[in-house]
């Protein structure tokens, strides 16, 4: 196999891989208005330019990417406000080595699969640095069961081993249990030999948590949250890994035992908002953590970078050795089929917030057809 090493002074000049030319053009999502609606905000692209690796850069061919409750804040311009319109979108994805430049190749090689958390997964071909341990991971193969643990994984086992304090005996609450970070949540937390509650939407939810050891999941749907907790956990819960904001938020706030923990990793229920936020009933807020000795701890995954690769190694390792379930959501189920191609991206985000996924929403990048080659 030929290696499409890019020289920068020759950077037009790639190599073909596995027998077929890197096209000139391809597909890609660009944010093309500032919104929260992803639909309104993001457009679909056909004739983009395929980029350049830059020296220390790959240039990756996605094969999977990841759908994230998040990708409607960076619509909507809230993670970076001086960045304006148009801008790539998507965090993370899997696929494989098709370009390098010169110093990346010391690490990398053409055709190695990689899985990578970089802006602008929503192409067909997105350049990814390779220098920075947060970007591109060398991976076995390419598969879907990857991506979770890119971001949601990652933001599960940091936050938890930074923020949580774990250890045996002592009960955990995950909201959105049966989502893409919950489910991580909920297996390491049975990991550290604590006592798991987990909510979600469904019976057929309740059954996967079931099948991920949680010990107590809550379908809210037919059992009211705050009421389960006063009745089966009248002393309260230790620690919370709150995912969902508004009246969610609230009920866990009145649930911690004292010296509780709320882990704050994001707050869906807001996001659809053209403000962001998620109401919650903050007034009495202060006299209910003083009354406990509780404590309330916001994170993002940004502020870890740091830790990012040790913990991405060890949940590949936890994966492949059989110990952490990654549960993927390519929408089979969906009425309209699964998640192929980059236009399904608009309605797998649909999906996502309509919380009819269990685990990880993932989209498939078959291959194009038809484009015009270098």
């Amino acid at each position: 196999m030929r290696r499409a090493i890019v020289d920068l002074s020759y950077a037009r000049h790639f190599l073909d891989f596995q027998g077929s030319a890197i096209p000139r053009t391809m597909q890609k999502l660009l944010v093309t208005r500032l919104s929260p609606d992803f639909r309104e905000a993001v457009t679909l692209r056909r004739d983009c330019p395929v980029p350049l690796p830059g020296d220390g850069d790959l240039l990756v061919r996605n094969r999977f990417v990841g759908v994230n409750a998040s990708d409607i804040n960076y619509s909507a311009g809230r993670y970076d406000p001086s960045v304006r319109p148009p801008f790539d979108i998507g965090f993370e994805g899997v696929g494989e080595v098709v370009a390098l430049g010169l110093s990346a190749s010391a690490r990398f090689a053409v055709g190695q699969p990689v899985a990578y958390l970089s802006p602008g997964s929503f192409a067909e071909y997105t350049v990814v640095p390779a220098s920075t341990a947060s970007t591109a991971t060398p991976v076995p193969d390419v598969r879907p069961e990857t991506l979770p643990l890119l971001l949601s994984g990652a933001t599960a086992y940091i936050s938890l081993e930074r923020l949580g304090q774990l250890s045996e005996g002592k009960k955990v609450l995950v909201t959105a249990a049966a989502g893409g970070t919950g489910q991580f949540a909920v297996q390491l937390a049975k990991r550290a030999k604590c006592h798991v509650i987990g909510t979600c939407s469904s019976e057929e939810k309740c059954a996967f948590l079931r099948s991920l050891g949680c010990d107590r999941p809550i379908n809210y749907r037919a059992e009211p949250l705050a009421d389960v907790l006063k009745r089966e956990y009248p002393s309260g819960v230790d620690v919370v890994y709150e995912s969902v904001g508004g009246p969610v938020f609230d009920v866990a706030v009145d649930a911690l035992a004292p010296h509780g923990r709320l882990l704050v990793i994001g707050f869906i229920s807001g996001y659809q908002s053209t403000s962001g936020l998620s109401p919650v009933k903050a007034g009495a807020l202060p006299a209910k953590l003083l009354r406990k000795s509780a404590s309330i701890h916001g994170f993002f995954l940004n502020h870890y970078l740091s830790e990012y690769r040790a913990a991405v190694d060890h949940l590949l390792q936890l994966s492949a050795r059989g110990d952490l379930a990654c549960q993927v959501d390519l929408g089979e189920v969906d009425p309209k089929g699964k998640f192929l191609g980059l236009e399904s991206v608009f309605r797998a985000v649909d999906y996502m917030y309509t919380g009819k996924n269990t685990g990880k929403i993932v989209v498939e990048l078959p291959a194009s057809v038809g484009s015009s080659k270098l």
